[in-house]
């Protein structure tokens, strides 16, 4: 894992929170949590390689 996807998740994080805050204040409960949403499923599709990695390194040391 490198460290620039973790600023790139941080990054992600801070701009939906910030966006997410924004649209609460403006009354649009619903486009808040849709940002939330849509910022969690973009960080997901970068980690889930590196948990498919993580899964098979631990078969392939227990040799399941």
């Amino acid at each position: 894992m490198s460290v620039g996807l973790i600023f790139k998740i941080a990054a992600v994080g801070i701009l939906v929170t910030v966006l997410s805050q924004v649209l609460k204040h403006s009354g649009r409960d619903e486009h808040a949590f849709l940002a939330s949403l849509a910022g969690l499923i973009l960080v997901l599709s970068w980690i889930v390689p590196y948990i498919l990695e993580l899964f098979e390194t631990i078969r392939k040391l227990f040799e399941l």
